[in-house]
């Protein structure tokens, strides 16, 4: 029988403004999945949650990190193996901060891991992509580090690492309330004016200088975005209290972490703190709870250990 493994997956920020679908970055909060093989027939599943809202989260065959770890096999043309998998969760669900790309990476993770890790990493990428169908959430949960990824014409994917000034602290502001990624892309517009792309790959462009330089001046531009933002910030109550209560309390720009409801902010280390408070109270002045966690980039990404 294989020995056991555990896979420790960060969660991630999509989009960061005028990135929409394309560049994200990993934080350091973490999921952790530990993988047993079972002397069972094929199919069997065991699976086990605790941790932040475990009683929400499904323990039959429907479960992501299970439905990913079978993917693996079927993919490959083989029986999937029986398993128990027990989750330890720590990254908030349906907020946007990559709790279901967490799943994908671990589930194939694992099972690659149970298999003797016949695939390499672009081989896990490419079928981590295909899963969740878009990239900037699992790219950087399986590699680490701020990442943009294009998608070519034939379905392939170029990653490219994005340098991150060590100056720039993330800083997320979770609400106690969820809004799911469907929710949030039935409000975007199905198509965008010219003048729209333009502005959105300039400011794309910025960002990425201005994170690399840490220039406070060009993020403060640079996080704007006309794709996504604007349609989405009527489905997050408080979204412009909260992002004034940033603004005021030093932070470079606040935007919709993936699809929300969680609000990012950038900030100089020094600001980090006290914009994180500000926010907290900004949302609690409009009625809603959140919590403020001042986190880092992850440079390392998914980590596979002996469970």
């Amino acid at each position: 029988m294989s020995t056991p493994v555990s896979v420790i997956v960060p969660a991630t920020t999509a989009n960061l403004g005028p990135g929409f679908d394309c560049l994200g970055a990993a934080l350091t909060l973490y999921n952790r999945f530990h993988f047993t093989a079972l002397d069972q027939p094929a199919d069997t599943v065991a699976i086990a949650v605790n941790g932040l809202e475990a009683d929400r989260v499904v323990t039959d065959g429907s479960n992501l990190a299970y439905k990913a770890f079978a993917y693996f096999y079927q993919q490959q043309g083989l029986a999937v193996p029986a398993v128990a998998i027990a989750i330890d969760l720590e990254v908030p669900l349906a907020r946007g901060l990559g709790s279901s790309s967490t799943a994908i990476v671990g589930g194939l993770l694992g099972a690659n891991a149970l298999s003797d890790r016949p695939l390499d990493q672009t081989a896990l990428v490419e079928m981590a992509i295909a899963i969740e169908g878009h990239p900037d959430n699992v790219v950087p949960a399986l590699v680490g580090g701020c990442q943009l990824a294009v998608t070519h014409a034939d379905g392939t994917s170029t990653l490219c690492s994005i340098p991150w000034h060590a100056d720039i602290t993330p800083v997320v502001a979770v609400p106690d309330f969820e809004l799911s990624t469907a929710e949030a892309r039935r409000v975007l517009p199905p198509t965008y004016s010219r003048a729209d792309a333009i502005f959105n790959t300039a400011h794309l462009g910025l960002l990425l200088r201005g994170l690399e330089s840490g220039r406070g001046d060009w993020l403060q531009k640079a996080l704007s975005d006309r794709i996504h933002q604007p349609y989405r910030q009527a489905l997050i109550p408080g979204y412009e209290v909260v992002a004034a209560a940033a603004a005021a309390a030093g932070a470079y720009g606040l935007v919709i972490s993936g699809a929300g409801p969680t609000l990012l902010t950038l900030a100089p280390a020094a600001q980090s703190a006290a914009v994180g408070q500000a926010m907290v109270v900004a949302w609690a002045e409009v009625g809603q709870s959140a919590q403020a966690h001042e986190l880092a980039l992850e440079t390392t990404g998914a980590q596979i250990a002996q469970a």
